[in-house]
Formats: structure tokens, sequence, C-alpha cells
């Protein structure tokens, strides 16, 4: 499905409810499986985390046989899940996923596994899914992990943790990406009653026996599907504003770094019970935007298409962990945003837009998203400025479904072509 976008009446002020966030919703499902009296409330409804309850789902029931669970492009519930069956003492599991999920490397997170007493073998290549996995108790408290290349494996980790009859010492080599990933699973773990400790490189988690009441858990709406609302106010002119909700001021999420980072922009957000209002206070247009990312790449690419749409230069670095998502999301914001008369270069781990063009150049160039959720929805904002066409839009269900009913009621106008 390949959208046309544009703006022509915007709707000055509307309020808008976003889904409970992705990255909280995956941990705690988890956690729930783990613990069940645990009961959640404004949980994600994106395909991500439908795929983690429905594969959790099937640890209730016994079955003789290997179950195969297909998570097609979702890399938080192939890593979350791996380290989950590991511990399923009598069950065994095939984990398996896209062709893309089959290039997504895993081995860092298995050899771990394995070191502590698990039985994960390659169906397929070595060092990626699908995996083989019969669960069983682990006997090993501690474990080295290399933790420069994704935080999501420290965190598959840590969720399992509790159950382990010594708990967990995980030592940390290198520079720690995403570490406010990390301190989520840590908060979420010690909202539950979980006992730990995170000092230097070193975190340690306690054993952690089924708690006796339940336990009620409300999940914050998601940063990151409210990175694209920042970029549509600060694309639009000053007056206009967005209200979201359920958001906390003082959020677990990385990606709620969105309130000061946008501020660049001449947006202020308001925060107000469990509503931000996005409003776009001036135009300002800083000569140039420097921003270390490492604790919040998934909003790189917003950031990229906001300065792009407005004229402005950037220099983002920290994106080491783009390379590995649904897509390698820097050389895919290098070709899109290159289309659209772009002047901009990527390393491994850095982004440089010059201030050398702007959108019009590029009217009626269609975006590809290359399977990509945050490719749509980070180039769908520059319809404010020109008219712009997203193909295969319907990816944007892996983490926000509703977003462009959310777009129109703001004044967008959609044509299927």
């Amino acid at each position: 499905m390949n959208l046309k976008l544009s703006y022509n009446l915007p709707t000055i002020n509307s309020n808008l409810q976003i889904s409970g966030s992705k990255s909280e919703t995956n941990r705690l499902l988890v956690l729930q499986a783990l613990y069940p009296n645990l009961v959640l409330e404004n949980t994600s409804n994106s395909d991500d985390s439908e795929v983690m309850l429905n594969a959790l789902s099937i640890t209730n029931h016994q079955s003789p046989i290997t179950q195969t669970i297909d998570v097609h492009h979702a890399g938080t519930a192939m890593r979350f899940l791996t380290a989950f069956f590991a511990i399923q003492e009598g069950k065994e599991m095939v984990l398996t996923g896209s062709a893309r999920m089959k290039e997504r490397p895993i081995k860092i997170l298995v050899d771990a596994l394995n070191q502590m007493g698990a039985e994960i073998t390659y169906e397929e290549q070595e060092g990626f899914p699908p995996l083989r996995i019969k669960g069983k108790k682990l006997s090993k408290s501690k474990v080295t992990l290399q933790a420069n290349v994704s935080s999501q494996y420290i965190s598959a980790l840590l969720l399992i943790a509790p159950q382990l009859e010594n708990g967990l010492e995980l030592t940390l080599e290198g520079q720690i990406t995403s570490v406010s990933y990390i301190k989520m699973t840590l908060a979420l773990l010690n909202e539950i009653g979980v006992k730990t400790l995170f000092e230097n490189n070193i975190i340690k988690v306690k054993h952690h026996q089924l708690p006796i009441t339940q336990h009620l858990i409300s999940v914050e709406s998601d940063w990151s599907s409210a990175s694209y609302w920042y970029s549509i106010v600060a694309l639009s002119d000053v007056g206009f504003q967005v209200t979201l909700s359920s958001y906390k001021e003082n959020s677990l999420q990385g990606d709620s770094a969105l309130v000061e980072i946008y501020k660049n922009f001449g947006v202020e957000t308001i925060f107000n019970d469990k509503n931000i209002t996005l409003h776009k206070v001036e135009n300002l247009k800083p000569a140039t935007l420097n921003m270390e990312l490492n604790t919040c790449p998934d909003i790189a690419q917003t950031i990229a298409v906001t300065c792009f749409g407005l004229g402005i230069s950037c220099q983002l670095t920290g994106l080491q962990t783009l390379k590995i998502k649904e897509t390698d999301r820097l050389e895919a914001l290098k070709t899109e945003l290159t289309k659209l008369g772009a002047t901009i270069s990527v390393t491994d781990k850095a982004l440089i837009l010059n201030p050398d063009s702007s959108p019009s150049e590029g009217l009626g160039e269609a975006i590809a998203t290359y399977q990509d959720h945050r490719m749509a929805m980070a180039f769908a904002p520059l319809a404010v400025k020109v008219p712009i066409i997203i193909e295969d839009a319907e990816v944007v269900s892996k983490s926000y479904p509703a977003f462009w009913e959310d777009i129109k009621q703001i004044g967008f106008t959609i044509e299927k072509i």
C-alpha cells in the first residue's frame, strides 16, 4: 500500500491517545509470563508486542513436540524470547523470523546463555536465527557480555535473571550502548520487587520469588511514537500545537530526550497531569545541530528528517545500533534523503546532513520504507512542507498501527495510489 500525503487545513489543537510504550510492554510481557500475578494496562498495540504476547502464550501449553515460533520482523521478540525459552525446562522451541531477521546477529546473546548452561544451536547460519532452544535449568550465575552492539542482549539476560537460582552477575565489556534501555529494564524489575545493582560495568540481579498479591503496572505511552508529532509541530507554523497522552515527566524511556532536543526547533513541551502539549512557540533555525544519540538512537531518523525539512545542517553520532535494525537505517536514510535533494554522508555510527537543499527539490519522489516502520513515520511529517509518497505504508503497524488515522485528525490528506 502506497500513500500520497498532503497537508492543507491543519487542525490547530488536537488531542490524541498514543499506545503504550513498545519497549516497556515487551519487557513487562516477559515478566508477566514469569510472574503471572502482574496485571498490565495501556500496553502497546504494536505488531511486535502482539508477536511477543502470542509467543509467550505457548508456554501455557505442554507439548511433547518441538514448536516453531515465527517472530517475523520483531527483533526485540527474537532476543527476549531466546533468553526466556532457554529457562523453560522440558520445552523445545525453534525461533525463526523474516529474511531480514535471519541477517540480524544474535551470537553474543547465544554465547552468553550457553556459557550459563543453556542449550541453543543454530538451524542455518552460525551466529544468526533461526535458533533451536532446549529449555533447561541454567547452572551459572556469572557471565561477561560485549556491551557495545545492542542493549537488548543485556536486557534479555536481566529479564530472566530473577528466575535463576543464584540470580545473575553480568559484567559488561566495551562502551555500553543505549544505557537508558538497560536502566528501563532494571527500573521495571525494581517495580515488581526485584533487587538490582548497577555499578561501573557490573550489573547484579537477585533471585526473586513470585509476588504474593496482584501488582498493577500502567505502561507509559511510547515516546518514540511521540517523536513524529514533535517533527510535525517543528515543521508547522508558530502557534500550532497538539496534545498527546499518557506521558510522564520523569520517564524511563530514553526517547523522552525529545523534550530537550526539540527546543532547538522552537517546540515547547507542556506537562499537564498525564498529558503533554507540544507547542510551536517560535521559528528557530540553529546553524547546525550536533547531537550524541547513544541513549536514544531510535529517534535519529525523525531528527534527521526534521533538520532536512527546516534546512538545518546536523551531525548525529552514537548511531552504531542502527546498522542492525529492520534495515541498515543509516544507509536507508542516506538513500531516501538524497532522493529529495539532500547532501548527506554516513559512517557506521554517524550521520552528517548539509543544509544546501530543501524538500521541494524532491517533489514527487516516493520514499521507500525497507520494511522499517520508522522510515515510513519519520518521513511522513515532510508532507507539512510538500506532498510526499510513502511506499509500503502498512509497515507502521510494527509499532504504531493507528499512525495514518491519527495524522488525518490534524489535517493530513491521505490518498492510496
